[in-house]
């Protein structure tokens, strides 16, 4: 008997900041066969998805200022991401997600409150791509068909 157990692979256009080009998230990115594209025409730690029409910042918990008269200058830029893109979201790098973690997330939530931006606590290069790659594809497919659509057909195949 053939095996019909084939899984569709999605691929996509990723345009990833130049400062980001020896990050490893660049890396897994390729590894997946995605096209990734640098550029440094977009502000640094950006990954953006344009078939998709999302968004990613890339902050690492040592971006964070550490005093709070420098917080001004991170919201600044936290705020010109939104501006420029419509479905943003704020990855938050952290090694662990203990108390200053909590506390950062926390400020960042309440800070852009009401606004377009999702906070998303991640703590692996490998968990950043995947849950990257599971919003991209979500949003790609969300004006055809829902993603629990796709899933469904896929089972019945």
């Amino acid at each position: 008997m053939a095996d019909n157990n084939t899984e569709t692979v999605w691929k996509t256009t990723v345009i990833v900041s130049s400062s980001l080009q020896n990050n490893e998230i660049s890396a897994l990115l390729s590894a997946q066969q995605h096209l990734v594209r640098y550029s440094d025409s977009i502000d640094a730690g950006t990954l953006v998805f344009p078939l998709s029409g999302v968004a990613f910042l890339l902050i690492t918990l040592d971006e964070f200022p550490e005093k709070t008269d420098c917080e001004d200058e991170f919201f600044q830029r936290i705020e010109k991401f939104i501006q420029v893109h419509r479905n943003s979201f704020l990855l938050l790098q952290t090694p662990a997600c203990g108390t200053r973690e909590q506390e950062i997330v926390s400020v960042v939530q309440h800070r852009f409150f009401g606004s377009n931006l999702k906070v998303l606590p991640v703590i692996s290069n490998m968990d950043t791509v995947t849950g990257m790659m599971t919003i991209a594809k979500d949003f790609f497919y969300s004006d055809d068909e829902t993603l629990h659509q796709i899933i469904c057909n896929q089972s019945t195949l």
